[in-house]
């Protein structure tokens, strides 16, 4: 591991297919995981492919929040939304094939200060910057995103 290297852990345990995880740190967080009745879970808590999709909507806040500051630009309200289209025949019955999402949708409203053409920066950085979007792209599903300069209110 370089000196560059963060490393992001995680602990987890669980019975059936709920879990409780456990972010290792200095400021320990704890979630639970679980699944539609579907795939064998009671819907207690959100589950894995949830938490996917929410990383990839925090992962570019916090991401175009670090560009945004790089370039200057003052951001307000942020308002994502993101759709993963999943055929769960490969998860749920053995299909062969891919188990990963066929297409995400990522419809991304900010308002800021920044002119066209730095906003248009602020989008083309956050994505190849943010690790999530990039786990996603590099995945081989369909992958798009909709980005809308909104006022400062």
């Amino acid at each position: 591991m370089s000196p560059q290297t963060v490393p992001f852990v995680i602990d987890a345990e669980g019975t059936g297919v709920a879990q409780r995880l456990t972010v290792a740190g200095e400021h320990q967080h704890t979630f639970d995981a679980d699944t539609y009745p579907s795939f064998g879970g009671a819907d207690a808590a959100p589950s894995p492919l949830s938490y996917a999709l929410g990383a990839l909507t925090s992962c570019n806040q916090v991401t175009g929040s670090i560009v945004a500051k790089g370039l200057g630009v003052t951001l307000g309200t942020w308002t994502i939304h993101v759709q993963g289209d999943l055929n769960p025949a490969v998860i749920g019955a053995g299909a062969h094939g891919n188990a990963n999402f066929d297409r995400v949708a990522v419809r991304v409203r900010v308002q800021t200060d920044a002119d066209e053409a730095t906003f248009e920066t602020l989008r083309t950085e956050t994505e190849r910057r943010c690790p999530v979007t990039q786990l996603f792209k590099r995945s081989g599903l369909e992958f798009s995103s909709d980005w809308e300069r909104l006022p400062l209110s």
